[in-house]
């Protein structure tokens, strides 16, 4: 199968794996600094025990663990204001949020992962808003804040995507996988007496809270955040996220389903899902023009597809 092509399989079902993510936070009942913290701990904690890992952090040259370090600030940032989000609106709402992430990512990409600036993307960024805004339209007020907050997790989730995508040939997935999110545990725990439920993350949680946050931890976060670092290699970090639009869609359905909020739901949700697919089905149709003029698809080697 051509490499860009399994690329997108491989970040399809990965956001198949995170469209359960807003479900099983809006389940958990821990607060969100808690949840996120406990999420990168067990990650972590399970990666260590790998000495593939510690083979790779060795070999990493220590300006590169730095960078890494600060990529896995930017990750907790923005899982804590994800779940911020899902607490202080829905599931729908705040995975929904996350579509704007295209939107950051047409303007900061560019500059960060030093690539030509594509005015398409940018368009179809833009053409993703009204989409959102249909989605999330008719929210109540006592959801907006959860709004705010969720397009503050659009724009980590942009800055985070884009330094992963300068960074992606230098690392073992797996290896950066445990930096970023080993950092991010140890800037929570710093962070924890700052939040709102100061503490609450260093308390042991309840048999049901620690059913979901493994199933949390290894079905939607090591084995999809792994495998997408892989695919990320031969996809921008646009594209990608265009292909993660996907994850509200997937999330609202579940949640229609297990939690019963298609009652908040009218027709513009229907008519901006539509949008959203639509721009999902487009970029990859105008990428197929370009994609062989991109150098970072050229000289693939094994190291490449280390976590199929």
């Amino acid at each position: 199968m051509q490499a860009t092509a399994k690329a997108r399989l491989q970040i399809h079902f990965c956001v198949v794996l995170w469209g359960f993510t807003a479900i099983l936070g809006k389940l958990i009942t821990l607060p969100a600094s808690a949840l996120v913290w406990w999420r990168m701990l067990l990650v972590t904690v399970a990666l260590m025990m790998t000495p593939r890992v510690w083979r790779g952090l060795k070999a990493m040259p220590a300006r590169l663990r730095w960078a890494y370090a600060g990529i896995g600030v930017l990750v907790s940032l923005h899982w804590l204001t994800f779940y911020a989000a899902i607490k202080l609106s829905n599931a729908s709402v705040g995975a929904t949020c996350i579509a704007l992430g295209p939107v950051f990512l047409a303007f900061v990409e560019p500059w960060i992962a030093r690539r030509r600036f594509d005015p398409r993307e940018l368009l179809l960024g833009v053409a993703v808003v009204p989409g959102v805004a249909m989605v999330v339209g008719g929210v109540p007020v006592a959801m907006r804040l959860g709004l705010v907050v969720g397009t503050a997790s659009a724009l980590l989730v942009a800055l985070f995507s884009a330094c992963n995508k300068r960074l992606v040939e230098h690392g073992d997935p797996l290896t950066v996988t445990c930096l970023e999110l080993g950092t991010g545990t140890l800037f929570l725990g710093l962070l924890a007496p700052l939040l709102p439920h100061a503490g609450s993350a260093f308390v042991l949680p309840g048999l049901h809270d620690a059913i979901l946050l493994v199933l949390l931890a290894f079905g939607c976060t090591l084995l999809p955040f792994a495998l997408a670092l892989v695919a990320l290699r031969h996809l921008s970090a646009f594209g990608t996220q265009m292909v993660t639009n996907l994850e509200p869609v997937y999330a609202i359905v579940l949640a229609a389903v297990l939690l019963g909020e298609q009652r908040e739901l009218a027709w513009p949700f229907y008519l901006g899902v539509a949008v959203i697919l639509a721009a999902v089905f487009v970029h990859p149709w105008l990428s197929r023009r370009k994609e062989p003029a991109q150098p970072e698809l050229l000289g693939v080697t094994e190291s490449h597809n280390t976590a199929d």
